[in-house]
C-alpha cells in the first residue's frame, strides 16, 4: 500500500490515508490501498476495532479531481469507479464485524465525508469541516452519503447538505449529531486513539451483532427486528465474553473481554 498507511496495536487497527500533499484525495491506487486496508483489518483475528483518518490538515477530500478530469477529457466518464471502488469500500466499513472510528482532523468534502459517515463513531478536531461537494461539481451523491446522512441528521436535513451543498465547521456537526465529539485539534490523535481502544478491549461478538441489528433495522419491520435481535441474542449468549462477563458481574468485579 503506497498511498495507505496501515498498522496494529494494542488491537487496534490504525488506517491512515496517506496523500497530504492533495489533502488525502481518493486516486483509483489510493481507492484500492484503502479497500486492501480495511479487508486486512476486517480478516485479522487479532485486530478488534479500527482507527481511520488523514495524513495532514485535511481527513479525506473526496475524490482526485485530476484524475477525473482525464477520465472525463478521454471520454471514460466515473470509469465505473462508483461500483468498482466506493461501494466495496463502504461495505467493507458497514459491514466489518468490529468498531470503526473516524478521526476526522481537517477537511472531509464528497466521497471523503461519505467515508466519515460510514464509520461507527465520529470524533472530529476542531479545525474539521464538512461538505458535500457533489451538487458543486454537478453529480448526484455517492459512497452511501444519502443512506448514512439522513439516518444522522434526518431526511430534511440531509437534503439541505446535500442539495445546497454548504460546508459545515466542527461545532455545527456537533450539533447536527454528525460527530459525537469535539476535541482541540492536538489532542485528536490521543482522543480517537484512546476510544479506538476502549472498543478494541470490548465485547467484540456483541459489536458486531449491535451493528447488523442496527444495519437491519433501517430497513425492517418492527417484527423483523425482534426476530433478529432474537437470533443475535442466542449467538452472543453462546461466546466466552458473555459467560465471563456474567460470572464478572454476579462476583461484583469488573469484566475483561477476550473478543471471543
Amino acid at each position: 500500500m503506497n498511498d495507505v498507511l496501515y498498522s496494529v496495536d494494542e488491537a487496534v487497527a490504525t488506517i491512515t490515508l496517506d496523500r497530504p500533499e492533495a489533502m488525502n484525495s481518493l486516486t483509483v491506487r489510493a481507492k484500492t490501498d484503502l479497500l486492501e486496508a480495511l479487508t486486512s483489518a476486517a480478516q485479522a483475528y487479532a485486530v478488534r476495532a479500527v482507527l481511520l483518518t488523514g495524513a495532514g490538515r485535511a481527513f479525506c477530500a473526496g475524490q482526485d479531481l485530476t484524475e477525473h478530469a482525464a477520465n472525463l477529457e478521454a471520454g471514460r466518464g466515473l470509469n465505473d469507479t462508483v461500483r468498482t471502488h466506493y461501494n466495496p469500500i463502504i461495505r467493507a466499513i458497514t459491514e466489518m464485524g468490529k468498531p470503526v472510528v473516524a478521526a476526522v482532523n481537517g477537511v472531509a468534502a464528497g466521497a471523503g465525508a461519505s467515508l466519515a459517515f460510514a464509520c461507527d463513531l465520529r470524533i472530529a478536531s476542531d479545525r474539521a469541516k464538512f461538505t458535500m461537494a457533489f451538487t458543486g461539481i454537478g453529480l448526484a451523491p455517492d459512497s452511501g452519503a444519502s443512506w448514512t446522512l439522513q439516518r444522522l441528521v434526518g431526511p430534511a436535513r440531509a437534503a439541505e447538505l446535500l442539495l445546497l451543498n454548504e460546508p459545515i465547521d466542527a461545532a455545527r456537526a456537533l450539533e447536527l449529531g454528525i460527530v459525537s465529539k469535539v476535541v482541540p485539534a492536538e489532542d485528536l490523535a490521543a482522543e480517537a486513539r484512546a476510544l479506538a481502544v476502549r472498543l478494541a478491549q470490548g465485547p467484540t461478538s456483541a459489536y458486531a451483532a449491535t451493528k447488523q441489528a442496527l444495519a437491519s433495522a433501517a430497513g425492517s419491520t418492527l417484527n423483523e427486528a425482534l426476530e433478529l435481535e432474537a437470533d443475535l441474542q442466542d449467538a452472543c449468549a453462546k461466546t466466552g465474553d458473555h459467560l465471563n462477563a456474567t460470572r464478572a458481574f454476579l462476583s461484583k468485579e469488573r469484566p475483561v473481554f477476550q473478543g471471543r
